[in-house]
Order: structure tokens, then sequence, then C-alpha cells
């Protein structure tokens, strides 16, 4: 008896399949022009690479920015929040976790959950792209980088350089000053990483920080991001085993499979 759920955010979307043991199989692509073609990709993708038969699937929960259209054009029974599906997701992966810090292309969310992954609180910053995957992606782009060469290359800086501006598009003015006075994009991309983990700490602070503690989220495979927060929070950051980027829709499964009436 299978159990699936999707999750349609700004950058990527993703689809997973479980049973009542647990994973069977995911698929994770880049998103369309609208949500339910992203839904209906990712879907297509998972049948054709991972041999799913989709009509057995009992029940499937949506999730994300286009989880309702999703719903509506029939791919899923019911939808839910992706803050309850990064929270059941995460608890589900790592049973001792209270505080899940989950930066998407658009929003950053740090979600409490109680045991059994059952929602506490969360803060929610969406009304910026600083402190999102958006403003990695724009220094990114300005640095003449790629997304992962953005984390690996700060380990090669000497001092990462101060950016002042909060607001992502001020700091690519920043970032393109810096390039200018001919410092190395090493140094360029240590400080675009600080920047990052400083706003994404001062959520967690407005949350309160319960250990233990997990990201997910495309940012959680910046490892200099991840080390940044690891130090300002003084925490260990716990890495799951599978792709960081399926915690939603795996909590979307999961939440299929207790509303579909499996274990």
């Amino acid at each position: 008896m299978y159990f699936a759920g999707i999750d349609v955010g700004s950058l990527t979307a993703q689809a997973v399949v479980i049973n009542a043991k647990g994973i069977v199989a995911y698929k994770s692509i880049g998103v369309k022009p609208h949500p339910v073609q992203s839904a209906r990709a990712v879907v297509d993708m998972l049948v054709k690479e991972e041999g799913i038969d989709w009509s057995e699937i009992r029940f499937c929960v949506s999730t994300g920015y286009g989880r309702e259209q999703v719903q509506a054009e029939g791919l899923s029974q019911d939808n839910v929040s992706e803050i309850s599906c990064h929270g059941m997701g995460a608890s589900w992966l790592v049973p001792e976790v209270r505080t899940v810090i989950d930066i998407g292309g658009q929003d950053a969310k740090v979600i409490r959950v109680g045991k059994g992954g059952e929602l506490v609180d969360f803060v929610m910053n969406d009304k910026c792209a600083a402190g999102t995957g958006r403003f990695l992606e724009v220094q990114a782009r300005t640095l003449g980088l790629s997304l992962d060469e953005l984390g690996t290359v700060s380990f090669q800086a000497e001092r990462a350089l101060e950016l002042s501006s909060r607001c992502s598009i001020f700091c690519e003015t920043e970032v393109l000053h810096y390039l200018q006075r001919g410092h190395t994009k090493a140094d360029i991309a240590a400080g675009v990483n600080r920047a990052m983990a400083e706003r994404v700490a001062a959520l967690v602070r407005r949350v309160g920080l319960e250990k233990e503690v997990t990201m997910s989220g495309g940012v959680a495979k910046n490892a200099a991001v991840r080390a940044e927060l690891e130090r300002m929070l003084n925490v260990r950051l716990i890495k799951y085993d599978t792709d960081s980027q399926i915690v939603g829709a795996l909590g979307a499964a999961l939440m299929a499979r207790k509303m579909g009436g499996g274990s």
C-alpha cells in the first residue's frame, strides 16, 4: 500500500512515495511556470524513472506554494501547509528533533515541533529575499559561481568580508564593489554566507532554540552556511541520511499515510 506527498516550492518540486516501512522512491526537479505543471512533471518523472504505478497510490497530500491548485487538479486528495509537513518530515527522519530550520527559495522558516512532529510554534520570513535561497542565488550569480561553489569556496577564505546591507539588491551592489576593489571571491563568498546565517540565526532566536536541531531545504546543502549557523547558535545541526530538499514532500506523504488509513 503506497502513499505520496508532492511539494511544489518556488524553485524546486519534489514527490515522495512511502509504504508502511518507509521511503520507497523520491524525485526532485526544477519548477515549471505553473505549480500544476511542476507537480505533473515531478510525478511523471518519478513514475518513469522509479517504476512507480501511480494508480497504486492510496492517498496523496500536496504541500508548498501550489498545494491547493495541485489538489484542485486532482493530483492530490488533500493539502497541508509546508510548515506542518516540514516539521513532520524532519521528526520522522530525526525523532529527537525539536527545532527545524527550513530555508527555501523565497522564504525561511524556523519550526518548533514536539514529540511526534506536531507543530508547537514557528516564525517565518517571507517578506524579503534576504535570508532565503534567492539571496544566495543572486550573490552567487554576481560572483560567477554556482550555488555549490558559493559554499565550498568559502572555506578557502582568509577572512569573511562584511556585508552591511540587509537588502539583497544592495548586497549585490556591495559584492560588485568588493570585486572591483580586487577582493578574492572566497572572501566575498564567506561574507555572503555569513550574512545569510546571521539573518537565519536572528529568526531562530525569535522562536527560541530547543535541541535537537536540523536543517531542511536546498540551503541545508551549503556547508558554509551550516558551519556559520552552528558557530552562531552553538549547536550541532543534525544531517539527514537522505536529501534535505525532500523533507516537506516526505512530511506530506506521512500525512497522506495517516489520512489514508495507513499505519
